[in-house]
């Protein structure tokens, strides 16, 4: 096992990792920005670096920073967390080049999940489900494109190869806008994400968002840990998970469980990582692989009891999985909800000192979240505070769980979305489950 780990990230992954670290009796270094130096896990890391302002330009994605603070700590391997590099595969290769490990996969895995067009064409050689599409990069032959659309169907969405986060995507309803849609999606790719490269699918009008969390070793073993459904989401930014998801058919899920190992094993896959994928009429669709640890891995931990962050600096310290896949069976239910900084009905954020903070308890609930009474929000990152997890033994029991731990959430000072949550717990067509991708945007009337 690692000796020291340094935590490159901040707020309440970053305390999740420190927790973990020190369960295994690994020592800690965390680094901060000028305006995180209050952060609890600063405060409880054995070792603590100031690498740069407030802008996370200049600190949290500052890499010869993290690995300047790396060689003065005598750490041996860095956490990514989430967000910020975790899934920069050339700030993984610099790490592994200047002799540390990357508490993650290899940088050419990274590298190829981060290129949608390879990544598709990866899974559709291990028989992983994706979407009707271009099958590679749109050309700039107009007659080819238009050809391409018709044989998939319109509405078809163009998308940028080098994507995420719900950027560089453009809907197309006619062949007539067609061209000049894909060359607005081209220019926008280069202006955001320096390359130019898009491709083309099949537009899914009413899907739901169902993912699949999985745990490889990088030596030939990997294991699924069963489904999430994180389909109440606004702007593509999730808002509320749930695990397993409701109302699919276990021989469908077999299936694209068994198809995800595949691909895991096929490119050498080390460490956690996730599928993500659109269902709808009974049909999964690969949507794209996130290479690093879930906001949402909570829900999932509740429902198997593992711990997903022990597992993965394990596997990635050379360790092989401790568990196999007859080890992995659900139990019950859980939900996550997001708690935001941000005015309720805005959604603009809203930072400031933390009055009070009273977090809710009882059997089946947990609270992720680095706020105490005292703390100050700063406004220069995302707005994610807290979470809120329940679990029980039934989605029903486990939904409830929720509205009363959200009606003792205290926090004041600053406005959150805390009176969203509650409504969404409530909520009719929520509650039968199943709901699409659109349904709160829908509801909020955007």
């Amino acid at each position: 096992m690692f000796d020291k780990v340094l935590i490159a990230n901040r707020g309440e992954i970053a305390l999740r990792v420190l927790r973990a670290c020190r369960e295994l009796d690994i020592k800690t270094v965390a680094v901060y920005s000028q305006a995180d130096q209050n952060l609890k896990h600063v405060l409880l890391a054995d070792e603590s670096v100031c690498i740069g302002p407030n802008p996370s330009t200049n600190s949290y994605l500052n890499i010869p920073a993290i690995i300047a603070a790396m060689e003065i700590t005598d750490a041996v391997a860095v956490h990514p967390g989430y967000g910020f590099l975790a899934e920069n595969a050339d700030f993984a290769e610099q790490v592994q080049k200047s002799g540390f490990t990357f508490i993650g996969p290899d940088p050419d895995v990274i590298r190829m999940m981060g290129d949608k067009v390879a990544a598709i064409d990866a899974m559709n050689k291990a028989g992983v489900p994706t979407v009707p599409g271009s099958g590679g990069p749109l050309t700039d032959d107009e007659q080819a494109c238009i050809d391409c659309a018709e044989t998939i169907g319109f509405p078809v969405i163009i998308k940028a190869a080098a994507g995420g986060g719900g950027r560089g995507m453009r809907v197309v309803h006619d062949k007539e806008s067609l061209f000049n849609s894909i060359q607005i999606t081209k220019s926008e790719a280069l202006a955001a994400f320096g390359d130019a490269t898009v491709y083309m699918e099949k537009f899914l009008q009413n899907p739901r968002h169902v993912e699949v969390q999985i745990m490889s070793d990088g030596q030939g073993n990997t294991i699924h840990l069963y489904d999430r459904d994180c389909s109440l989401q606004r702007r593509h930014q999730k808002v509320m998970e749930e695990a397993p998801a409701p109302g699919i058919p276990m021989e469908i899920k077999q299936e694209v469980f068994d198809s995800c190992i595949k691909a895991c094993n096929d490119i050498g896959y080390r460490g956690a990582g996730t599928f993500e994928f659109l269902y709808e009429d009974g049909r999964f669709y690969f949507i794209e692989m996130n290479t690093r640890i879930q906001v949402e891995h909570p829900v999932t931990e509740m429902i198997t009891g593992v711990d997903l962050i022990k597992e993965q600096i394990s596997v990635c310290a050379g360790n092989k999985l401790s568990l196999k896949q007859e080890d992995i069976s659900v139990n019950g239910h859980a939900f996550e909800c997001r708690i935001n900084a941000e005015d309720p009905k805005t959604f603009m954020p809203s930072p400031g000192p933390v009055n009070k903070f009273h977090t809710p308890g009882g059997l089946g609930v947990r609270v992720d979240s680095h706020l105490y009474g005292g703390y100050s929000v700063p406004p220069y990152y995302d707005s994610m505070i807290a979470k809120i997890i329940t679990h029980g033994a039934d989605r029903t029991t486990a939904l409830k769980k929720m509205g009363v731990a959200l009606d003792e959430l205290v926090i004041d000072g600053i406005k959150t979305n805390t009176d969203l949550q509650k409504d969404l717990v409530v909520d009719e067509a929520f509650n039968e489950g199943c709901v699409n991708i659109h349904y709160l945007e829908k509801k909020l009337g955007l």
